[in-house]
């Protein structure tokens, strides 16, 4: 363990500030293009999610300047999950964080991206999640983000520490990027084969015919929370998906799954996963999809995840899966929404969305186009998994001292 660590709180190493009131920016103050504004959805990684950013205008952004950030600026949720947080790089600098929103700028004393990384450790977000107030909706302030104790080595080892998990961090961001363009491409071929029908003169094939999901599949089903059976979940086992174990990018995050016994996925037999199947997500956070491979499994879901089983004598699941990345879905879905105590699909929903079937070669020639780029997109997401795995058991050790860097050249 590293003896010569120092620990202030937060307030002696960071000015720490509020994003504006709702007086000063109401949400029909954002306009179609301009500068992002972030807010708590877009937090929780390194980089911010990108995805239904809003914008302000110039006029706003110049009346709300000392909103703008900067590179090595951390911004943090300040209400819901205030453990959550990410940096500002260079790409981000300009940007602006709403009001939802707090804004830690490090002073010289401390490095920004090793107080990043500070901020992911498991024991800083259990105290984060400790002093916030509101059991429903908890919330924290600058005065009680300020008592955060921030332990930390010298100015170099800082930077030693935040260049190794940095550059996991920069694969783990490349193969993102990668797999963002690889769906592109795909969503592009969808398009081309199945909106402007390019490969069939512009004009929609006589023998394509539209067909319910539900005849193209084995199985479209859902699954039940162990503990309303009186089973519990444990440490570890068969792998639980739920909804946050599903992302905006169509990977799962293992670091997010429950864990249920061998006799509790037994009596859950309905809901087991298999290798191509589509789990999509039909309660609170809808919409969130991704394609299983075996590097997950054995795993089971809840009632919030619909398990999508193409019948591959009828349609291939890289086939199917590319509706989905094409956003075929999309408007079909959102028309049918029910609102309860909170947003949901039936499975009858589910199942009624019209997929166009081809004839057999057709559908070939299209699978061999796609196939490919699905195949590359789950390796790279098995590589991010087994690259996380790592990076999380080495920021504990590297920031406790239990590793030391000192003899690290930089």
């Amino acid at each position: 363990m590293r003896s010569n660590l120092d620990t202030k709180p937060l307030s002696k190493l960071a000015y720490i500030q509020t994003g504006p009131f709702g007086s000063q920016l109401h949400k029909e103050d954002y306009v179609q293009v301009g500068t992002p504004i972030v807010t708590v959805e877009h937090l929780g990684s390194r980089k911010f999610s990108e995805q239904n950013l809003p914008c302000v205008s110039d006029s706003d952004k110049e009346r709300l300047n000392k909103y703008v950030l900067h590179e090595g600026d951390i911004v943090f949720s300040r209400v819901g999950s205030v453990d959550r947080c990410s940096y500002v790089s260079r790409d981000y600098s300009g940007w602006m964080f709403s009001g939802r929103c707090l804004r830690i700028k490090p002073l010289d004393e401390i490095d920004p991206e090793y107080l990043y990384y500070f901020f992911t450790l498991e024991s800083t977000k259990q105290f984060i999640r400790g002093i916030a107030t509101g059991a429903t909706m908890p919330s924290i302030n600058t005065k009680f983000m300020g008592e955060v104790p921030v332990s930390y080595p010298s100015l170099s080892t800082q930077r030693k520490i935040a260049g190794i998990l940095r550059a996991i961090d920069d694969k783990i961001e490349l193969n993102d990027d990668i797999n963002n363009n690889l769906e592109q491409q795909a969503k592009a071929l969808f398009k081309s084969w199945f909106v402007d029908f390019e490969p069939f003169g512009g004009d929609q094939p006589s023998e394509m015919r539209f067909v319910p999901l539900q005849e193209l599949c084995k199985v479209v089903t859902k699954g039940t929370t162990p503990t309303t059976l009186g089973k519990p979940f444990i440490s570890s086992g068969i792998n639980f998906l739920k909804v946050e174990s599903i992302l905006d990018n169509h990977s799962i995050d293992s670091s997010k799954f429950a864990y249920i016994d061998e006799e509790t996925n037994t009596i859950l037999k309905r809901s087991i996963i298999e290798a191509n199947d589509i789990v999509f997500t039909i309660a609170g956070t809808l919409g969130r999809f991704a394609l299983v491979d075996d590097s997950i499994l054995p795993a089971n879901t809840n009632q919030a995840v619909a398990i999508i089983r193409p019948d591959i004598s009828k349609v291939s699941p890289s086939y199917l899966y590319s509706f989905f990345i094409g956003n075929w879905h999309n408007d079909y879905y959102a028309k049918r929404v029910q609102q309860a105590v909170q947003a949901n699909l039936s499975l009858t929903t589910i199942k009624s969305l019209p997929i166009i079937v081809a004839n057999k070669d057709t559908m070939c020639k299209y699978d061999e186009l796609v196939r490919p780029l699905f195949a590359l997109m789950k390796s790279n997401e098995a590589e991010n998994r087994r690259l996380s795995n790592p990076r999380d058991t080495l920021l504990p050790k590297l920031m406790s001292g239990e590793l030391d860097v000192t003899e690290i050249d930089r």
